[in-house]
């Protein structure tokens, strides 16, 4: 059955909300974002709610310990991760704990990536002086969130993207041709349904496209700068075979030059370095587990 573009969005939109091939919230969930909602609500109520499932505690507090956010000292409790992170970070962690565990399941490579992704976005945030640097990083935790799903939920679909991008295709093309719809917009659909901050949704969807955002343009433009720049370095892997085309608007937004990029690059290979230690430490667990 051959579908117009349109027509293949739509399929895709209404599989998309049904989460086929991907993990269910934790119960706790709800009744986060209620009390998220509560103005009442404190800090110490919150985290006293989340430690009290270990699972989820136990994933916080890795996340929040690994390079991609390079705080000095270790996050020990949920209530310091909290403090250190906000309160949306930490939602977004637990709504998406399960995914990243899904990613480096299916895909090392692009979890390498995205993960290298986060670390240089975090770093990109506080140069440019965007606010909550570390929600940006979870950003670039998340910007690739789209292919994964089209790898676990579309998996003949994905497997004719991969031949047509072998072929010589442009990846994002190729997800159009195919799907019609692209990683980015898949990705920020679903974090759309689930109730993510705008500023996560937004920037993901114009990580590749700067012209997709209204209001967040700053923080797509770090998205895709680092997203170039761990293409770059070849820390992990995407379906891109070279490095995807920069935006040049991305470095007028930003007012960056090329000796300021330099440095940055120089930030980042002691975080990248540590963040083979965190991905090694996750397979070992992994291997315990399966």
């Amino acid at each position: 059955m051959n579908l117009n573009p349109l027509e293949k969005r739509k399929l895709v939109k209404k599989k998309l909300r049904k989460l086929e091939g991907l993990p269910t919230f934790p119960p706790i969930v709800q009744r986060l974002n209620l009390m998220i909602e509560d103005e009442d609500s404190s800090i110490y109520q919150i985290a006293e709610l989340i430690e009290k499932d270990q699972v989820i505690t136990t994933k916080i507090l890795k996340l929040a310990n690994s390079a991609f956010y390079g705080f000095p000292k270790k996050v020990s409790t949920v209530q310091n991760a909290l403090m250190l992170l906000g309160v949306n970070v930490v939602k977004v962690l637990i709504v998406t704990s399960s995914i990243f565990e899904i990613i480096y399941r299916e895909d090392v490579g692009l979890w390498e990536h995205s993960i290298g992704v986060a670390s240089c976005s975090k770093i990109l945030a506080e140069r440019v002086g965007l606010k909550d640097p570390q929600e940006v990083a979870t950003t670039g935790l998340l910007h690739d969130l789209g292919r994964i799903v089209q790898r676990v939920t579309f998996k003949e679909d994905y497997k004719k993207i991969l031949e047509l991008v072998k072929n010589g295709k442009d990846p994002l093309q190729a997800e159009k041709e195919v799907l019609g719809i692209d990683h980015a917009e898949i990705g920020s659909f679903l974090m759309r349904t689930w109730n993510l901050p705008d500023r996560l949704v937004e920037t993901v969807d114009a990580h590749h496209d700067l012209k997709r955002t209204k209001k967040f343009k700053k923080e797509a433009a770090v998205i895709h700068l680092s997203d170039i720049l761990i293409h770059v370095r070849g820390y992990g892997t995407s379906l891109y075979q070279k490095i995807p085309p920069l935006q040049q608007e991305a470095l007028k937004v930003l007012k960056l030059n090329l000796f300021e990029i330099k440095d940055i690059f120089f930030k980042l290979e002691p975080r990248l370095y540590e963040l083979k230690f965190f991905t090694e430490e996750l397979r070992r667990e992994m291997e315990v587990s399966s």
